[in-house]
């Protein structure tokens, strides 16, 4: 590597880092590259040497994170695995991310905001995380339930578990002021995956009971 190549990829990652923060803060459209640079102790130049603008940074922002996520985290389904065990296996892992270090703060910021404020990275977002994730417990959703189980019905109980796993993170202020304290070891972590487990196996099965099966 030359000398002129080591800086400009020290730039680089500095201005990854930096505008992950500013971005989670501000939100796309607030944040400005002027803020970014300042943090970074770049010129605004390297934005475009490096990302063409500030889209190009936001979207290489997500994907280097996403990337980092998944090394730490790798995606796949268990083969032969019992269905029951997966859901545990699945939600255990999603709660780890949230509170084990897994996903960084600013990431989970900017997931949120996507959703309420969307971008140009949304479809990156839905590509890259959301679809793979929610295809993946689908499956394990439709493992769980009898044959023939109606699409759209696989399709709720798969957000009902989303659902439940995300609340803890996005409700965890209201959570602290009412004295509920949120999962800090891998223990708590682990009792709270078995409960979430439970709970949906039974909403599952019953949903799909009741009149769920396509004829």
């Amino acid at each position: 590597m030359s000398a002129r190549t080591q800086p400009d990829t020290a730039t680089r990652q500095r201005l990854l880092d930096v505008a992950g923060g500013v971005f989670a803060e501000h939100g796309f459209r607030r944040a400005t590259v002027r803020e970014i640079c300042k943090l970074a102790g770049a010129n605004v130049a390297s934005i475009h040497y490096h990302f063409g603008d500030k889209d190009g940074l936001y979207h290489a922002v997500l994907r280097s994170a996403f990337e980092a996520v998944e090394a730490r985290h790798p995606r796949g389904a268990l083969k032969g695995i019992d269905p029951e065990e997966e859901l545990h296996l699945f939600v255990l892992a999603f709660l780890r991310k949230i509170y084990s270090g897994g996903v960084p703060t600013w990431l989970m910021q900017i997931m949120s905001r996507e959703m309420f404020e969307p971008t140009g990275a949304l479809e990156t977002l839905v590509q890259a995380v959301h679809r793979p994730t929610f295809e993946h417990l689908s499956g394990i959703v439709r493992r769980l339930g009898p044959r023939g189980m109606r699409r759209d019905t696989v399709l709720r109980c798969a957000q009902s578990v989303i659902a439940q796993c995300v609340f803890y993170r996005h409700a965890q202020p209201v959570l602290r002021v009412m004295g509920h304290p949120e999962p800090t070891t891998p223990a708590q972590i682990e009792r709270l995956a078995r409960h979430v487990t439970r709970f949906s196996i039974a909403g599952i099965r019953e949903a799909a009971g009741r009149r769920e099966v396509a004829s």
